[in-house]
């Protein structure tokens, strides 16, 4: 677990004031996600896995959020933001040319696929995508810097602090209904919100994260 917010744990919360039952089953179907693809292909999704893999390396001390799944997912649902940006097509289309263009280059590049690569070679590759320095017919209309700005890093980070592992690392206590938040300035916590570790304070920390909830 996070070392900012020792001894937190935002699953603790689940039965208290701050969470009432609408959160707790919305929580709990993103615990439950099938870690399988639902929408994309094996190939597809081994792509986005070894993406996931770079845009949000995980710590080796804790199970990892389940990126891949959780973009799958929207994609299985094709649960859109209500919005997108005119350069792009609808969500699925634009995930499917963008892995199949990530993947294209990768087989260009080097004769392997973007998951066979290694770290350094992955980042490189999608250091062009972001500089739009990938061509390729795959890609159609769709600019590759606008996929990685408004499509691929948006979708991961977005998905990454949805899931409870990652509010237990920032110190996010969740939506709080009913209870709500009422110390709002800033330097400022309630007393059901995680204690960040300060140097020389991480046990007082630990012990105020143990009784949090």
């Amino acid at each position: 677990m996070s070392t900012r917010f020792p001894g937190y744990d935002v699953l603790a919360k689940r039965q208290s004031p701050s969470w009432n039952e609408r959160t707790r089953q919305v929580i709990d179907q993103r615990l439950a996600l099938p870690r399988e693809p639902r929408f994309l292909s094996s190939e597809e999704f081994a792509t986005l896995q070894a993406i996931c893999d770079r845009i949000m390396p995980q710590p080796a001390d804790r199970p990892p959020v389940p990126l891949a799944a959780m973009v799958d997912a929207k994609l299985h649902e094709n649960a859109g933001d209500g919005y997108r940006d005119h350069r792009l097509p609808p969500l699925r289309e634009a995930w499917q040319r963008g892995l199949a263009g990530i993947e294209a280059e990768a087989r260009r590049r080097h004769n392997v696929g973007f998951a066979q690569l290694d770290a350094t070679e992955q980042d490189a590759l999608l250091r062009a995508a972001q500089d739009g320095k990938i061509v390729g017919d795959g890609w159609g209309e769709m600019p590759p810097a606008v996929f990685f700005a408004k499509r691929l890093l948006f979708d991961i980070v977005t998905q990454y602090y949805a899931h409870p592992t990652a509010w237990s690392e920032i110190g996010f206590g969740g939506p709080a209904s009913p209870r709500g938040y009422v110390r709002m300035g800033f330097d400022r916590r309630d007393p059901w919100e995680a204690a960040e570790a300060k140097p020389g304070n991480e046990e007082t920390a630990r012990k105020a994260n143990a009784h949090v909830g």
